[in-house]
């Protein structure tokens, strides 16, 4: 094979990963940024993993055994082996975690195992190019720039060392704050080491040949300086975000902004002596400048960040200009002039194909970065989303025209004569191109306005009137406290223009909405955000969106003020109403027939109460999703409950969560991970301790663990403790924890019933005003309306029966009875209130328990029959609080 035909076959692998890449962008794109399911992630890994690393491990063996003065064919088939085993391994990733975004529903066991599997591939493959290119270039002659080699190798270590954090993410049992400080090593290894040394290391030749001009003096010494500090800059990077420091991070990127800008300096004659006037010139340089404003920009967010969660965004804030601004600018103008290079058979064919991928080259970069800017720069809509589009064009045209320019190269007669090399645009020119691809972004900008003059704040919400603009604009900064914005009410002069400045300065992630529909990102704690409202015209309310945070007071009157009376616009519907079409519930369009029944398919809830294991330290792992359960007969509603994954990757997951049982002295250790949509927490009754660190709310993609000892027996709640906490327990966020008293005998049956109550028809599970009125829909045992109805507990007649009972609210009381049966023994909240004796020692009907108070109650049954029971409030044992015990002779 020759060098020509190897070239070609390799980079078809570049391009089918950019294929893909530009698939899903386009995709992600024409549905809003919502579809396919973790476009963004695909995005990253097509681009970063995918495309970017493959023209690496290509275009550093080439050039490695281009300035080590190598033969191209000796290791051709080692180094072949290596691209397929590395591509084998990134697919697998990209498309386990594909699939995982898909379902929505965190990592199975066997995803993850897929993608560990991919990634130890992977790294295989990347040890092995690591460890080839140090040995060639150890064993070589000596060579003016086999010291670049040094970036090559440098550069694959940190990507190993990326490769073993990205897994360890992929695995979701971090505790704390670790999932995001490892996130960010694991960019920072990847990003600027893997992509970041490669680059600067390649540009020490390849970027005075794309100029065509000689080296400048001291560029090759300033790139043996800048190595070993790149290093160290990536390396306190990393350290800063493993013991948790982020202004250790900071410091450590900005020391690579200063080590880059330095290498980058020392190119600047080059620059003067011949300013780039292709696209393959003008988009690297444009990459690098994207590199190093990136840089400074996420130093500072480090430095001011108030927790890692915060860098994390700031980090992710920041892909835009990192892979779409440096790295594919950068991949994208080396290969418009790599690959005329390798794959012409004459000059002419060379000459040709270079003509084809500088075809309009300054007008595609000022399109792109022009676009790119935009992008990247807060805000939404259709003006951000057509921005984009042409910067997504601009950088796709790449494709096509790079098909057309090996088409003509390969084809290209060998006999046909040589043209005149491309000679450099003028200056004016090349100006006047990307003035010409900026137009093109303003163009598409101003339509976007056009399309949607709310995006930026055109003109007024004046209540169906009139309203002048007077050109005036009123700022506002605006807090959180709890569940409050402060302030509350602001007052805006009629026909202002209003921007309102959140900062999250709450402990948990809130947002601001308008009736428009305008609104800022939803902001974890320390974020901010900017939201131009527009021109005022009349009085309005915002709110946060959150599910019942709208409910506990959390909106925002802005308040009209001067020139005529000026009409209310109302706050949107806080909840949708019941509907057979909202997605995740099914309601009947009439009352609730509880004594349907559920089907032969129907599987109960098992009211069976296990003994406590013998372990005296016990650990778990609790999952949050977001599910859909039948809840009664043809209702379905979204829930937020604790579940537990199994070996096999399966999900348990129903309200109540899971039941814990000990002893005295016993100590209990959950790991609560968030992978539902919204933050949440835990909190245990059965433990005594400080809430501030273990009862805290975790975003989504967190997890923290949870350690507590029992040291009193008791029927004990845990349930969610982010507010509003009674929609969190409403959705179904609790379960019980039994600390047996010492000494209790065994029984014939024991039985554990948690009550709870359901309040239907919420848009995002249960309705936050019914909620906060108590208007409950359903009381039920154990998650659903009168299954024990259909499957009852048994017993026989002189068994001894034990019925543990929680009641988890979040609003109603419990007096639990059994129709036919008396208790002869009854424990509440710690303590014995009867047990068995003399006969006239009495006996009790009801197990009277206030929400978050929980016991239990012993009897027998006389004779054989079917027992109900129930709540005796009695309005709630017919909403589905009923059960029966079927006793046999």
């Amino acid at each position: 094979m020759t060098l020509r035909t190897w070239n070609l076959r390799a980079g078809l692998v570049v391009l089918a990963w950019l294929v893909a890449l530009l698939g899903v962008t386009v995709s992600g794109g024409v549905s809003g940024g919502t579809a396919p399911v973790g476009a963004h992630w695909l995005m990253i890994h097509l681009l970063g993993l995918g495309a970017a690393s493959n023209a690496i491990l290509i275009w550093s063996w080439y050039f490695t055994e281009a300035v080590l003065r190598l033969s191209h064919t000796d290791q051709r088939a080692r180094h072949a082996a290596r691209l397929i085993a590395f591509n084998a391994g990134a697919l697998t990733v990209v498309v386990a975690y594909g699939i995982v975004g898909a379902q929505a529903g965190g990592v199975s066991a066997g995803l993850w195992a897929a993608i560990i599997a991919g990634a130890a591939v992977a790294f295989g493959a990347i040890a092995w190019h690591s460890a080839a290119l140090a040995q060639r270039v150890r064993t070589a002659l000596p060579s003016r720039f086999g010291p670049m080699v040094h970036f090559y190798v440098a550069s694959g270590v940190a990507l190993l060392i990326g490769i073993g954090f990205g897994a360890t993410i992929a695995g979701g049992r971090l505790p704390g704050d670790w999932p995001d400080r490892l996130a960010v090593a694991h960019a920072t290894l990847n990003v600027f080491g893997w992509i970041g040394l490669t680059v600067i290391g390649t540009l020490v030749t390849l970027w005075p040949t794309i100029l065509r001009t000689r080296m400048a003096d001291g560029v090759e010494q300033a790139a043996k300086r800048g190595l070993p500090l790149l290093c160290a800059a990536v390396a306190v990077i990393v350290v800063g975000a493993l013991i948790g420091v982020a202004s250790v991070s900071a410091i450590g990127m900005a020391g690579y902004a200063a080590v880059l800008a330095y290498v980058a300096w020392s190119h600047a004659d080059e620059v003067r002596r011949k300013p780039p006037t292709s696209f393959a010139g003008l988009s690297v340089l444009a990459g690098v400048a994207w590199l190093l404003g990136a840089l400074i920009v996420g130093a500072v967010a480090y430095l001011t960040a108030p927790d890692w969660t915060a860098v994390y965004d700031r980090l992710n804030i920041l892909t835009t200009a990192l892979l779409g601004g440096f790295l594919a600018q950068v991949l994208l103008g080396a290969l418009s002039y790599l690959v005329p290079v390798v794959l012409g058979k004459k000059p002419s064919a060379t000459q040709a194909s270079m003509r084809v991928l500088d075809i309009a080259g300054p007008a595609r970069v000022g399109a792109a970065n022009a676009g790119l800017l935009v992008w990247a720069l807060p805000g939404s809509g259709w003006p951000h989303t057509l921005s984009a589009a042409v910067a997504v064009l601009a950088l796709g045209s790449f494709l096509p025209l790079v098909v057309w320019s090996a088409v003509k190269a390969t084809r290209l007669l060998a006999d046909a004569p040589s043209r005149p090399r491309p000679t450099a645009r003028p200056g004016g020119v090349v100006l006047g191109s990307m003035a010409a691809g900026l137009a093109a972004v303003v163009v598409a900008a101003a339509v976007g306005v056009a399309v949607d003059p709310a995006a930026v704040g055109l003109p007024g919400r004046d209540g169906g009137g009139s309203v002048s603009a007077t050109g005036a604009t009123t700022t506002v900064h605006v807090g959180i406290k709890g569940m409050r914005f402060t302030p509350g009410r602001i007052e805006v002069p009629r026909g202002n223009r209003l921007v309102i400045e959140l900062t999250n300065t709450g402990t948990q992630t809130h947002d601001l909405v308008l009736p428009d529909g305008r609104g800022t990102p939803r902001l974890a704690p320390g974020e901010q955000a900017t939201l131009d409202a527009g021109v005022i015209g009349a009085t309005e309310q915002g709110w946060c969106s959150l599910p019942g945070h709208q409910q506990m007071g959390m909106v925002l009157d802005i308040v009209a003020t001067g020139g005529p009376a000026a009409a209310s616009t109302p706050a949107a519907p806080s909840t949708a109403a019941p509907s057979s079409t909202m997605p995740g519930h099914q309601l009947p369009s009439g009352p609730i027939d509880l004594a349907a029944d559920p089907g032969p398919g129907f599987v109960a809830r098992d009211p069976n109460l296990p003994p406590a294991p013998p372990e005296r330290t016990q650990r778990y792992r609790f999952e949050v999703r977001d599910v859909q359960r039948q809840v009664a007969p043809g209702v379905t509603q979204t829930q937020w409950p604790y579940g537990i994954v199994a070996a096999d990757g399966s999900y348990s997951g129903g309200s109540p969560g899971p039941t814990l049982r000990g002893k005295v002295g016993d100590v209990f250790e959950i790991t609560l991970v968030n992978n539902a949509s919204i933050g949440h927490s835990i909190d245990f009754h059965a433990g005594a301790l400080a809430p501030d660190g273990p009862m805290r709310t975790i975003e989504p993609g967190q997890s923290l663990v949870y350690r507590f000892t029992a040291t009193r027996s008791g029927a004990w709640l845990y349930h969610c403790s982010t507010m509003p906490m009674s929609l969190h327990i409403a959705n179904g966020m609790f379960g019980a924890v039994v600390i047996d008293p010492p000494d209790l005998p065994p029984v014939d049956h024991e039985y554990l019933l948690v009550q709870s109550e359901m309040y239907l028809g919420g848009a995002d599970g249960a309705d936050p005003a019914k909620v906060a009125d108590g208007r409950r829909d359903l009381v039920v045992f154990n998650g659903y309306a009168n299954q024990y109805d259909h499957r009852p507990l048994t017993a026989k007649v002189g068994d001894r029966v034990r019925i543990w009972v929680v009641d988890a609210g979040p609003n109603q009381v419990s007096a639990f009875h059994v129709v036919g049966g008396q208790f002869d023994t009854v424990f509440k909240e710690g303590a014995y209130l009867l047990r068995p004796g003399n006969p006239e020692s009495g006996g009790s009907q009801v197990l009277d328990l206030l929400p978050a108070q929980g016991g239990f109650v012993e009897l027998t049954f006389p004779e054989a029959g079917h027992y109900p029971f129930v709540t005796h409030v009695m309005s709630d044992a017919e909403k589905g609080a009923h059960g029966i015990v079927a006793v046999g002779p």
